[in-house]
């Protein structure tokens, strides 16, 4: 039976906090020094700049702004620019327009908390999901390059863009609480190592984006009260699919499975279909209500199920071939991936997306026929759908097990009904015996990733509430500070 309310989801929200709070506890005099973090991502749909604040006395981050744009809307190229790029649905990019945008987003964001730039914000962050669709480094460089002119136009300093090489790289104020004297930033985030022998980028473009989402659904998941420590299996549904899969090695896991190619941009191409949305660049997010419709889905569940499969029939979810030097439009290296032993697991729609206007098509019919709430219900199972398909693709692979913790993050896998839809579907493939305590679903799991890496970067860890090591295991930072040393003597 189709319903959207038989099961229960670990959610994890953004717990806000005002500019007031960070000045600590007056009455009872306690200072606790909160690492603020600005957050800068370009995506293919939305630009977005999250300042949140960790406390560094029990390590939770909270939400200070949050300031989103449609990436479309970033002004057009002038007459002497060089276009370097585009986004999925063709937004022309150059480094002077991306640049602006982000110095923009940036100080509308801290404005509206009034905080000064300059001085208040400890570390920024930068990422993009645009650069999936890139065809070559060059272009990828370029875009790195455009986010940093925008972080240094809005007045951030570059110290507060990279790792501090020793404790006198470290603010006075959070010198009680880094642990650079003992161990370094490795390049382990959320106690995750990236791809040995290669840069990550080197075998599918947006690998950063899934580290991101990673460490960010490890930080969200405490507000929910799931452990989400090693091995775990994340899923960022935005307009591409990003995520990994983690072993167990202690003190660092490793990555042993990538995602790639298309999320949100499956429900974008149908959403098109409805005419209600531009045909190049409309999103699913337009029209989106946060209302979750109970009787569509006892009125209209053959329907929706009957689209879900005509949709699913264009989708493929696979290992990715090797032949492929792109998969779902993100570039990847399959050869590379295989040689390093990363898996990449991909979603596309045809052969690169050749079969998005078929989703259209479908869109169309649903919108015609059934209207927009059976619509967006259909959206939701068929997301569903695809987390069902990565799970069992990734379990009859031996890539996870009853051990491995399951996180989502993205608009395409958290919002509507989703959530409940997906917890259901994994609760078919019979990997856990309780479903709700191993799987949760965690917004802004990128800009959370953002504050994780920055303290990463930093060695600002907090070992009474650890994000490292596994799943009902203690801190290991007495096993990083050997390792650390041993990595000193080998070289």
């Amino acid at each position: 039976m189709l319903s959207c309310f038989l099961s229960k989801p670990k959610i994890a929200e953004s717990q806000p906090i005002q500019p007031a709070e960070l000045k600590g506890d007056l009455k009872v005099a306690e200072f606790i020094p909160f690492f603020i973090v600005a957050s800068i991502e370009v995506g293919n749909t939305t630009t977005k700049c999250i300042l949140t604040a960790t406390n560094m006395k029990d390590g939770r981050t909270r939400l200070l702004n949050k300031t989103v744009k449609m990436t479309r809307d970033v002004r057009k190229p002038k007459p002497n620019e060089r276009i370097f790029g585009t986004t999925l649905s063709g937004v022309s990019l150059t480094r002077e327009s991306i640049a602006e945008l982000v110095r923009d987003t940036l100080l509308e964001s801290h404005e509206a908390v009034h905080l000064d730039i300059t001085t208040d914000l400890d570390f920024a962050v930068r990422s993009t999901g645009v650069v999936a669709g890139f065809s070559s480094p060059h272009e990828v460089g370029e875009f790195i390059k455009a986010l940093a002119d925008g972080c240094l136009l809005a007045g951030i300093p570059p110290k507060k863009m990279v790792p501090a090489m020793s404790i006198e790289n470290v603010p006075v104020k959070f010198r009680d609480h880094t642990l650079i004297d003992k161990v370094v930033f490795t390049g382990a985030v959320g106690g995750v190592l990236p791809p040995v022998g290669s840069t990550g980028v080197e075998i599918v473009a947006n690998e950063m984006e899934g580290e991101l989402s990673t460490a960010g659904i490890k930080e969200g998941a405490k507000w929910a009260g799931v452990d989400f420590r090693n091995p775990v299996f994340s899923m960022d549904f935005g307009t591409t699919l990003k995520g990994r899969i983690t072993n167990d090695d202690i003190p660092y896991a490793k990555t042993i499975a990538n995602l790639c190619g298309y999320a949100g941009a499956i429900p974008d191409s149908v959403i098109k279909g409805s005419g209600l949305v531009d045909k190049r660049y409309g999103a699913a997010l337009d029209l989106f209500h946060h209302n979750k419709e109970r009787m569509v889905w006892l009125s209209k569940a053959g329907a929706i199920k009957k689209y879900a499969q005509d949709i699913h029939a264009l989708v493929a979810i696979e290992i990715v071939p090797e032949d492929r030097n792109r998969y779902g439009s993100v570039p990847v290296d399959p050869g590379a991936a295989k040689e390093i032993g990363v898996v990449l697991i991909g979603c596309d729609v045809g052969e690169n997306g050749s079969a998005l206007a078929k989703l259209t098509d479908i869109g169309a019919e649903i919108y015609s026929k059934h209207g927009l709430k059976t619509m967006f219900a259909t959206l939701d199972l068929v997301s569903a759908m695809m987390v069902e398909r990565l799970v069992k693709l990734a379990l009859d692979n031996k890539l996870i097990s009853e051990k491995t913790s399951i996180g989502l993050t993205g608009r395409a896998a958290i919002t509507g009904c989703k959530p409940h839809l997906i917890l259901k579907a994994i609760e078919k493939l019979r990997i856990y015996e309780k479903p709700e305590v191993r799987v949760v679903f965690v917004d802004d799991g990128l800009a959370r990733g953002a504050a994780v890496m920055a303290r990463c970067m930093n060695s600002l860890g907090v070992p009474g509430n650890p994000i490292g090591g596994i799943r009902g295991g203690g801190c290991v930072l007495s096993r990083r500070i050997e390792y650390y040393k041993k990595s000193k003597e080998l070289k």
